[in-house]
């Protein structure tokens, strides 16, 4: 109501101003004419003239109203260059704060809920460099100032940080209009005040706020690299350290713009998603489905059957599809690729060096223009007293512990209720395990929404798997040759007793023993890089799990384009890593996909929404399949078909979250996914008709009344 309130007295301020034609008061014609009587005016009482005209200077800036010019000059005419200047320089930055305050006021929040995600990036840009660019702009009145005001009160600049740039900033102007109004008589027109020449030395004067800040960068980035001796020649363009995802795409696009890299690896090629990760799991998560499959053959007409297996062949398995995969990552291929592949530790000497102590024996050193960091990251083992005695498996190590095995354990627990720890819970249950799947917090996916985590809590429950969230794991023992984990839930502990421990709570990124510590490259759980992927050296760039902030395989690749690009020809151009649309999905049965926004995050981030859902139970194909069980969740801005965010549980979710991530990378709207034929009967048709139910929600019934009565008049 109060803002409602401001609007309407602005209105009818802005309103008055134009009725009354108090414009016509404000022209260079009239303040000549009636500059006598402003003297003697000023001559008879000094001090409330100047209070007048300051209010009134205030006003009409503040309302954004024309006429600031003409109160310029006539400040010069009236008081002089000295008061003149100091008069309008206050008056002129109060008025615009009043005005940048009100913006913000009555259409921030609006906006911030139309265009949440927009806002964000200009508000990240503004924290960045907001007090250069408003400076910019207040040193080149080419620019309309009242629309600066006003578009500055839709940023998070600061108000403090608005006053003080905007008075600094139109200082300069406001002494050239001021000292042209002591020459009044002399002025025809006001666009003999602002000559080409003036406005060119304006803007050019405009480009020094960067041409300092480009300075001060320059003696920042001597500072870095001070207590370094430059190399004169370098042995290699670039040099990344690690062979997991990202490690290869950046050596890949290095040699394929045919600069000289060499790619180090101390471990196997292809990082933890192959050999540890996604691969491996997805292996046996679909020996696990066949299992289920079998054990539920009523649902398809057949008999229902115990699945009959070797656990040692199913975990054959899994490493026959490492295998598989692994030329697409070999040391050959790569080779033949044209990139060095070197196997041994890599260390950064100094900014321009690395040392590889090659698995041959042999050292190695080379010089480089740059460097990548793709250290990847490793399991997080929580500080748990007794984990040591009783023994655990992580994400990582299981493969080839479990290997070894020639039946699965029969009682497993499984520490954490994230996506790792939910795959490998249905997996290692559905092959026969008794699984406790434990999580702290009070529910299993927390970065989902509810219905999501309810929907795979029931899944897990449905594949055998006994879930404790709410406990916490506090310590493990060994009570009479039997291995147990001690839970606390409630200021109660509680015993559980298994075969096998699976730590999967999270991972940490691999920081140490690659000479960041030596070089002062900074670390908080990851590496600190700017947005470009650089490290404290912009020589030196850091990529996938390292670098963070999302541990996908899909990131890392992503990642992997902006740090070799910007590490070789950054001179010329740098890019920003992009990671406004980015997808994941959680490979349970039904699989949850996601990108963008969900409801949670929505109202976090204080975006205005609509949800948009289409069950699957009414979906043909899912139910032709028995698997009815699932929704795609839309979430839109309100009356808008823009999409900011996909949920998708069901079968294959993965591959139908494609569409979605495609039409949010290029803008394209849910009306344009209702206007694409998809291929009958299939899942992907739950992308469709999902559109369809947000067109249907938004109908326009009053023009649908009247096509109604005109199709009643048709029929006489």
């Amino acid at each position: 109501m109060k803002k409602i309130l401001i609007l309407i007295v602005f209105a009818i301020a802005i309103a008055s101003f134009f009725y009354f034609d108090l414009g016509s008061q404000l022209t260079l014609a009239n303040l000549k004419e009636q500059q006598g009587n402003f003297d003697a005016q000023y001559q008879a009482a000094p001090f409330l003239v100047i209070g007048i005209f300051f209010l009134i200077y205030v006003a009409v800036t503040a309302a954004s109203v024309p006429g600031a010019l003409i109160l310029t000059l006539a400040a010069g005419a009236l008081f002089g260059v000295v008061t003149g200047t100091i008069i309008v320089s206050f008056a002129s930055s109060i008025g615009a704060t009043i005005a940048f305050l009100s913006s913000r006021y009555l259409f921030r929040d609006t906006v911030k809920a139309r265009f949440g995600d927009r806002l964000k990036a200009i508000d990240d840009g503004v924290e960045k460099d907001g007090p250069f660019y408003l400076l910019t702009l207040r040193l080149v009145p080419i620019f309309p100032f009242f629309l600066i005001n006003l578009l500055m009160g839709l940023t998070a600049i600061k108000a403090r940080t608005f006053y003080i740039v905007s008075q600094i900033g139109m200082l300069l102007g406001t002494l050239v209009y001021v000292n042209a109004g002591t020459q009044l008589a002399e002025i025809k027109e006001v666009g003999d005040i602002a000559s080409p020449a003036l406005l060119l030395s304006f803007a050019a004067l405009g480009l020094t706020p960067w041409i300092g800040k480009w300075i001060v960068s320059l003696l920042k980035r001597r500072k870095v690299y001070a207590r370094w001796t430059k190399p004169k020649t370098y042995d290699r363009n670039m040099v990344v350290i690690g062979a997991g995802a990202a490690g290869l795409v950046s050596s890949l696009i290095a040699a394929t713009v045919k600069a000289k890299v060499t790619l180090v690896e101390t471990s196997k090629m292809g990082g933890d998603c192959l050999n540890y990760g996604c691969v491996p799991s997805k292996a046996l998560i679909k020996s696990a489905k066949v299992a289920e499959q079998m054990r539920k053959g009523d649902l398809y007409g057949l008999s229902k059957a115990e699945p009959k297996y070797s656990f040692k062949a199913v975990m054959q398995r899994v490493h026959d599809v490492i295998a598989a995969i692994e030329p697409h990552d070999s040391v050959e291929r790569y080779t033949g690729l044209g990139v060095d592949v070197v196997q041994g530790y890599a260390t950064i000497v100094d900014p321009w060096t690395v040392e590889i102590k090659r698995d041959d024996g042999e050292t190695q050193r080379l010089t480089t223009r740059s460097i990548v960091i793709a250290t990847g990251g490793r399991p997080f083992v929580p500080d748990l007293p007794g984990l040591e005695e009783t023994g655990y498996v992580t994400s990582d190590t299981l493969w080839e512990e479990f290997a070894q095995m020639d039946d699965i354990p029969k009682r497993m627990v499984v520490l954490g209720g994230g996506p790792i720890g939910c795959e490998l819970s249905q997996a290692f249950a559905r092959l026969g395990a008794k699984v406790v799947q434990v999580e702290r917090a009070d529910r299993l996916l927390a970065k989902e929404d509810d219905e999501v985590a309810e929907l795979a809590m029931s899944a897990q429950q449905g594949s055998g798997v006994h879930v404790l969230t709410g406990h916490d794991a506090i310590r493990c023992e060994m009570v009479d040759g039997e291995k147990r984990l001690i839970l606390e839930a409630g200021g109660e502990e509680k015993s559980v007793a298994f075969d096998a421990l699976v730590i999967a709570v999270g991972r940490s990124a691999r920081l140490t023993g690659f000479g960041l510590e030596e070089l002062g490259i900074e670390t908080d759980r990851t590496v600190v890089t700017d947005d470009y992927l650089a490290t404290l050296y912009p020589n030196i760039y850091a990529a996938g799990d390292v670098a963070g902030p999302y541990q996908f395989t899909h990131v890392a690749s992503h990642q992997a384009w902006f740090a070799s690009v910007n590490a070789l020809f950054g001179q010329f151009r740098k890019f920003k890593a992009d990671y406004r649309v980015i997808p994941w999905t959680t490979f349970i049965d039904p699989e949850i996909a996601r990108v963008g926004l969900n409801e949670q995050d929505a109202k976090e981030q204080g975006v205005a929404y609509e949800v948009t859902t289409y069950e699957m139970d009414d979906l043909d194909r899912a139910i032709a399949e028995s698997a009815t069980q699932g929704f795609v969740k839309v979430l839109t801005p309100p009356g808008k078909d823009k999409i900011l965010g996909v949920t998708i549980v069901g079968n294959n979710a993965g591959e139908l979250l494609a569409e979605y991530v495609l039409a949010m990378k290029y803008g394209l709207g849910l009306n344009k996914i209702l206007g694409t034929i998809h291929t009958y009967p299939t899942m992907a048709e739950a992308n469709k008709f999902a559109a369809g139910e947000w067109k249907r929600a938004h109908a326009p019934d009053g023009l649908l009344r009247w096509v109604e009565r005109y199709h009643d008049w048709m029929r006489g």
